[in-house]
């Protein structure tokens, strides 16, 4: 495995978004990944969504390759000394982003984003441009 997948690049995918489709559909055979909070969100917008039904469908048959990491132990201390330092420099950003961002770093993944803004703050994060 070597990308973990943000909520934008998940959503645009869901929505047959072209950008989102190419990309993701290029990398694939890389191994993608998603977070916990990433399946969240992008149930979170499903359920509040205009399409549920298709929606979820299509959630499933692109979790059918693509695992969902949860929140471990280790993943905790990143995101505690991640949101420490960043908190040090008056840099916080979302707590569900930071969360993301400490399961790339733990699992060394690279992170496919748009959110380039705040996830930029974060040292030692490999973000895919």
């Amino acid at each position: 495995m070597t990308y973990l997948v943000d909520s934008d690049y998940v959503a645009d995918y869901l929505k047959g978004r072209a950008p989102a489709t190419t990309l993701l559909d290029r990398l694939f055979p890389e191994g993608m990944a998603v977070s916990i909070v990433t399946y969240a969100a992008v149930h979170h917008g499903i359920h509040y969504g205009h399409h549920r039904v298709v929606s979820e469908r299509g959630l499933r048959l692109f979790l059918r390759t693509t695992p969902v990491l949860g929140i471990t132990r280790s993943i905790a201390r990143q995101y505690a000394r991640m949101r420490g330092d960043l908190a040090r420099k008056g840099q916080l950003i979302d707590q569900p982003d930071l969360f993301i961002a400490a399961t790339a770093i733990d699992h060394n993944l690279t992170l496919v984003t748009r959110n380039l803004k705040d996830y930029q703050r974060i040292p030692n994060l490999n973000i895919h441009q």
